[in-house]
């Protein structure tokens, strides 16, 4: 909604008569309890924390946090604001005067966003939904009460701006529910022609918007509940309720490194043709595949690898790092150790590492631990620095922006976890 000091004026002007309307005020217990039990059914049954935008004088407000929520309000209007604190006092609710399309609340802090009859006057609607949804955490729920008065029956009341009609602002662009000069609804700002027309937003358009950003919603058609309106309508009001995705459960890549030695010596890999840190040197490694353990996965690599066949007793975990690209995709990685032989020396077994993936791998080579080459991947560096350093389990947790070879003028991101 934009800043329009003429729409504020209105609503502050008309705030002492918006509760006339039933419902609005929700002075009939009739009507009361219509209300109450249908936001029984959209509100989560547990307490949580409902975002009322627009909230008027707090009707709706009041209900929720007589259900046991934690209920904050926004509406533009600081005398409306004002009537609805003085019906809140007592709740624990808060009320914040603010532009409902650009809410002044933090981001991921509510269960529900619940909206009556404001949507459809809001420009860029797209827009406004999407800041809607960022303001929900995971699971949580938009609550959209809308309508598209005076199309079903353009004879009805409501069609005439008599019955409860929702109207434009005196700028004819932006406002809510709309009070005319007498006090009672109406479509303020319009046209002749305007007024002669149906207004509003329709389920269907509505569930076009909301159907990309939600896992799943209903519509549940109200106008034919005459209890909840205190008299009888004809056009079409509803409900949308939409559920956003929940959290997900937390999953990762698991991967394994083989720190082969030969005396003062560590084995890598350069990497070739893989889209990934071609050219970089690399530890031999590979992923755990499903129903492997980390060491069964470490025997797999290395022999399909460097075509050396390892026992489980030849090799020993000594570092388990949690790492995080810099693209933010995180993966623990297991890295082992294992010894080979001189080849020629009397005693030693004479196995020799052979590259077994030359599409992947353009040289094996042998390198001194204590003065390693610059030109690896970082990752693997972090993981042999915190090896050399006797680390047992450290963090590697890239920013964006970080490259994914070594620098060795860049910032660690290397953090030993005792």
């Amino acid at each position: 909604m934009r800043d329009d000091t003429s729409t504020t004026a209105y609503w502050d002007a008309a705030a002492g008569h918006f509760d006339d309307e039933p419902d609005h005020g929700l002075r009939d217990p009739a009507v009361r309890e219509a209300w109450a039990a249908r936001l029984r059914g959209w509100l989560p049954e547990r307490p949580g924390d409902v975002l009322d935008l627009g909230c008027g004088t707090g009707s709706l407000a009041l209900l929720a946090a007589e259900a046991g929520h934690r209920v904050t309000g926004v509406d533009r209007a600081p005398r409306v604001a004002r009537l609805a604190r003085e019906k809140l006092a007592g709740t624990g609710a808060a009320v914040l005067v603010g532009d409902a399309a650009e809410p002044p609340v933090p981001e991921r802090s509510f269960d529900v966003v619940l909206v009556r009859h404001l949507l459809w006057l809001l420009p860029d609607r797209e827009a406004v939904l999407r800041r809607w949804v960022r303001l929900l955490r995971p699971g949580g729920r938009l609550v959209l009460i809308e309508g598209r008065w005076g199309e079903s029956d353009p004879a009805s009341p409501s069609a005439a701006g008599q019955s409860g009609s929702v109207g434009l602002s005196a700028a004819g662009q932006s406002g809510s529910v709309g009070l005319s000069a007498a006090g009672q609804s109406g479509l303020v700002g319009l046209s002749a022609a305007e007024r002669s027309g149906p207004v509003g937003l329709s389920a269907a358009e509505l569930s076009g918007l909301v159907g990309p950003l939600a896992e799943r919603l209903s519509v549940e058609q109200l106008g034919p509940d005459a209890a909840l309106w205190g008299r009888v309508v004809r056009d079409e009001r509803y409900v949308l309720v939409a559920d956003l995705a929940p959290a997900r459960r937390h999953a990762e890549i698991v991967d394994v490194h083989l720190i082969l030695r030969r005396g003062g010596e560590v084995l890598l890999a350069r990497r070739a043709n893989t889209g990934y840190a071609d050219g970089l040197l690399h530890a031999p490694s590979g992923h755990v595949e499903d129903g492997e353990d980390v060491r069964a996965a470490l025997l797999r690599e290395t022999a399909e690898e460097i075509g050396i066949t390892l026992s489980p007793d030849e090799v020993r975990a000594v570092l388990v790092m949690q790492h995080k690209a810099p693209t933010g995709a995180a993966r623990t990685g297991w890295f082992f150790e294992a010894e080979l032989g001189e080849p020629g020396r009397p005693g030693e077994d004479g196995r020799e590492p052979v590259n077994r993936e030359p599409e992947k791998c353009s040289e094996l080579g042998w390198f001194p631990l204590d003065a390693l080459p610059d030109d690896m991947v970082a990752y693997c560096r972090a993981g042999l620095d915190a090896y050399r350093a006797g680390h047992r389990f450290t963090l590697h947790w890239h920013e964006p922006g970080d490259p994914i070879a070594y620098d060795p003028a860049g910032p660690d991101r290397l953090t030993p976890l005792g």
